[in-house]
């Protein structure tokens, strides 16, 4: 349910296609809700379906057309609603941490190899969010920009401060999540150079 809410989140700056709206999606809310084009355009098929939003066709060159949808008042209900209610929480599934959970039965060799790779995972994170904290000091941000643009000037501060807030939370998990594998290296080589401390690499455990 939470994907048909972070489209509504984009919709509510305007009215966008299909096309646009998977673009725009991918460069902001998609850093925090990852969703394929095979999962959005069908559900933008069941929203308008439901009276969430509503499209139309739209000339586009001199043949073609484009489909524009734009967020109706039951739309725009519902994505309030939705802000107002209490978030439920997932249970967690974390494959990282589960396999982590397992490592005895790995060689010292696969074990570093796992929390390298895992480094490197979220230092690439770590720069994805890094880089939208300046876009966003900068407005450098599309989606940010056309939603400030709407936006009442009492309201733009409070916009930007926690989208600003947003990110400065997944720059802080990354750095965990960084911490906690380089945490890791040290572990296995200090298992590994222990007497017996990687012995029985093959046990089972829980």
């Amino acid at each position: 349910m939470s994907l048909r809410f972070a489209l509504l989140a984009l919709l509510r700056v305007g009215p966008l296609s299909g096309y646009d709206l998977q673009k725009q999606f991918s460069l902001s809310v998609g850093h925090v809700w990852h969703a394929p084009d095979s999962q959005i355009y069908p559900e933008l098929r069941k929203m308008e379906a439901e009276g969430l939003i509503e499209g139309e066709e739209q000339p586009r060159g001199q043949r073609a057309t484009r489909r524009v949808y734009h967020v109706t008042p039951a739309g725009e209900r519902a994505f309030l609603d939705w802000m107002g209610t209490p978030l439920e929480y997932a249970r967690v599934r974390d494959p990282a941490h589960l396999r982590a959970a397992y490592l005895e039965a790995a060689t010292p060799a696969a074990a570093r190899e796992f929390f390298r790779a895992h480094i490197s995972q979220w230092e690439g994170e770590l720069a994805q969010w890094e880089g939208e904290l300046r876009r966003i000091d900068a407005v450098a941000n599309p989606m940010l920009a056309r939603r400030l643009a709407v936006t009442e000037p009492g309201a733009r501060e409070r916009t930007v401060a926690f989208k600003r807030f947003t990110y400065e939370g997944l720059v802080d998990r990354a750095r965990s999540e960084i911490a906690w594998a380089r945490r890791g290296l040290e572990l296995v080589e200090g298992l590994e150079a222990a007497d017996g401390g990687w012995a029985g690499s093959r046990a089972t455990g829980a």
